[in-house]
C-alpha cells in the first residue's frame, strides 16, 4: 500500500482537521513509499524504534510521536537519535494524538469504556470527555479490582468515601485536571491516566473518588484497534507492541 493512500484514509478516518492539537497528527517522518508492514505501539520511543528495525517493518504508527508543542525544534540529543534511526531504515512515523482518543471506535476513550463494562450515557469535549454509568454499582474498592485486573495494573485510588459508584466519567491520559467537570457533573467517580499532586487535593474538595489508571495503560488499546483494522482492511501485516511503561 501507498504511505500516501494509508494518510489519506487515516487522516480522513480520524478526522484531524476537527481538532487543535499539540503536535501534527499524521506523517511525522517520511520513509519508503510503499508499506507492508507496521508495527504499532503507545509511543515512538527508542526501544519501539528498534523493535520496528528488528523486524523490518516499514512503518511505525504511535499515539505519542514527536515535534509537540513548546519543545526545543532543534535535532540534537534523543531528537537526534528517534530520527537518525528512522531515516536511516527508511521507516515512515505515523502519530495520531487527540484524534485517536476521541473516534467513537478506534478511540481510547470509547475502548477503555468498552473494557470496563461502562454505559456510555453522554460524549463531550468532541470526544475527548466520556460520562456513564457503571454496569453494575461498585464500592470504591471493588472498581478499583475491576480496572486493576482489566487493565493488568493496580490503579491509583484517592478514596474519598465508600460510597456505593454507580455513574463514572473518564478521560484517558494526562486529563487529571478534567475532574473539575466531573465534579461539576455530579458523577461517583472519575478516572484518568495520570495524577498530580494537586489531584489528590481536588478531589477531596470536590468529594469526588478518583482512580488513576495510568496514561499507557489507559492508551493501548486505540492504536491496538486501529491496527487490526488496517491490516483487515488493507491485508497488510500489523504488530503491536507493547513497550513495558507502570506510569
Amino acid at each position: 500500500m501507498l504511505v500516501t493512500d494509508l494518510i489519506s484514509y487515516l487522516n480522513q478516518l480520524l478526522n484531524i482537521s476537527a481538532f487543535q492539537d499539540y503536535c501534527p497528527n499524521g506523517l511525522q517522518v517520511a520513509g519508503k513509499p510503499e508499506i507492508k508492514k507496521i508495527i504499532t505501539g503507545v509511543t515512538a520511543c527508542q526501544a519501539l524504534l528498534d523493535a520496528a528495525v528488528a523486524q523490518n517493518a516499514d512503518a511505525v504508527l504511535v499515539h505519542h510521536g514527536y515535534f509537540w508543542k513548546g519543545e526545543n525544534p532543534s535535532v540534537v540529543g534523543l531528537k537526534q537519535r528517534y530520527l537518525k534511526t528512522l531515516l536511516t531504515h527508511d521507516i515512515n512515523l505515523l502519530a495520531y494524538h487527540l484524534p485517536l482518543d476521541a473516534h467513537p471506535i478506534y478511540g481510547n476513550n470509547a475502548l477503555l469504556g468498552k473494557k470496563l463494562e461502562f454505559t456510555v450515557t453522554d460524549i463531550l469535549d468532541n470526544g475527548l470527555f466520556y460520562v456513564g454509568s457503571l454496569s453494575q454499582p461498585q464500592t470504591p474498592q471493588q472498581l478499583h479490582d475491576k480496572i486493576a485486573k482489566a487493565l493488568h495494573r493496580s490503579p491509583q485510588l484517592v478514596k474519598i468515601n465508600d460510597n456505593t459508584i454507580k455513574t463514572i466519567a473518564w478521560c484517558t491520559g494526562a486529563a487529571q485536571d478534567f475532574i473539575n467537570k466531573a465534579a461539576e457533573l455530579k458523577v461517583g467517580a472519575y478516572l484518568s491516566g495520570e495524577i498530580s499532586e494537586r489531584t489528590f487535593h481536588l478531589a477531596h474538595e470536590y468529594e469526588i473518588n478518583y482512580f488513576a489508571a495510568g496514561h499507557h495503560a489507559t492508551e493501548t488499546f486505540g492504536v491496538q484497534a486501529l491496527g487490526q483494522h488496517l491490516a483487515k482492511e488493507f491485508s497488510l501485516t500489523v504488530e503491536f507492541v507493547d513497550i513495558h511503561n507502570p506510569v
